[in-house]
């Protein structure tokens, strides 16, 4: 099998994708800039069981500036997960970031593979907007609410304008809030967790009655892994499980058995009120079916969480 080039890799959901290749038998490429958007100590420790396989070589280099051609030498699919993240962040002086780093940077990605070259974006359900009081299929009207949301789409027209004229083989993946181990410190889940464990107050933005199609990471890579074998397209990748604010506070105090006070704020400048994605074509082309519910899935990001605080106590 052809090397797997992961960008993003010691983000997020692109360290369980390299530990799910990995785990495959897959050869490995991890690129990652470690920009400054959270602690750089906590992508590292992300890559720490994919650093001790043979099969994984990671490069640090920033898509914007780097030579693409050296790494991209044997490689027959790319699954780009680099982006600058963050809904709130993406206002005002903060879009020219943005901009280079979720648009220009999957230009040159896009520039660089080769034809034929099977690429998997993954992009946002917060392409959307908000639901409208049902699931939202790939043929909804896209109706994006942030500027983060914006240069998401910007880049999946990215990806479909390289497939018709360059014969890039681009899919498109919008995942619907995803969350679970390793988790970005200032989403939603990994604060709750992070505060109960710490006994502080839980902020809220917003009355907590804002609903989420909740995606625990381990399905979304497996769609991910899915997609980078399967026919080009767009896809959907939902939990199956739909959940409020207060119902995740909830569940975060089911498991973690902790006493804490919520203290609820104004609403955050493009937060949507409500998605809930449709994933059937996920099903029937990828073979995609959620398998983790929303407390299996927070119990094992408190678990997680609660190691992190032990090895980097605050």
């Amino acid at each position: 099998m052809s090397r797997v080039l992961v960008t993003g890799a010691a983000g997020f959901i692109g360290s369980h994708l390299v530990d799910r290749l990995l785990a495959e038998g897959r050869e490995v490429i991890g690129l990652d800039a470690f920009t400054g958007y959270y602690s750089r100590r906590t992508k590292e420790r992300n890559l720490e069981s994919a650093l001790r396989s043979g099969r994984f070589r990671l490069v640090e280099g920033d898509l914007l500036d780097f030579d693409l051609d050296g790494i991209l030498d044997g490689v027959g699919q790319v699954a780009h997960l680099a982006a600058e993240p963050g809904v709130r962040r993406s206002w005002g002086r903060n879009f020219p970031r943005y901009v280079a780093r979720n648009v220009v940077a999957t230009e040159r990605l896009l520039e660089a593979v080769g034809e034929g070259t099977k690429l998997v974006y993954a992009s946002s359900s917060s392409v959307y907007g908000s639901d409208p009081g049902h699931p939202v299929d790939e043929g909804h009207g896209r109706f994006p609410a942030s500027p983060y949301a914006l240069s998401k789409l910007a880049a999946e027209e990215l990806v479909g304008l390289y497939g018709r004229e360059r014969g890039v083989q681009g899919t498109v993946l919008r995942y619907f809030t995803v969350y679970g181990p390793r988790q970005r410190p200032e989403m939603a889940l990994s604060r709750f967790l992070f505060s109960a464990l710490r006994g502080r107050p839980v902020d809220v933005f917003g009355d907590g009655g804002q609903l989420r199609d909740m995606t625990f990471v381990s399905d979304a890579v497996e769609a991910t892994v899915a997609a980078l074998g399967a026919p080009v397209g767009v896809y959907n990748v939902g939990g199956g499980t739909r959940a409020s604010v207060d119902d995740m506070i909830q569940t975060v105090r089911k498991v973690t058995g902790a006493s804490f006070e919520v203290r609820y704020g104004p609403e955050a400048e493009g937060d949507v009120r409500s998605t809930w994605a449709d994933s059937g074509r996920a099903e029937r082309v990828l073979g995609y079916k959620p398998r983790v519910g929303l407390e299996e899935g927070v119990a094992a990001q408190a678990e997680w969480a609660a190691r992190a605080l032990v090895a980097a106590p605050a």
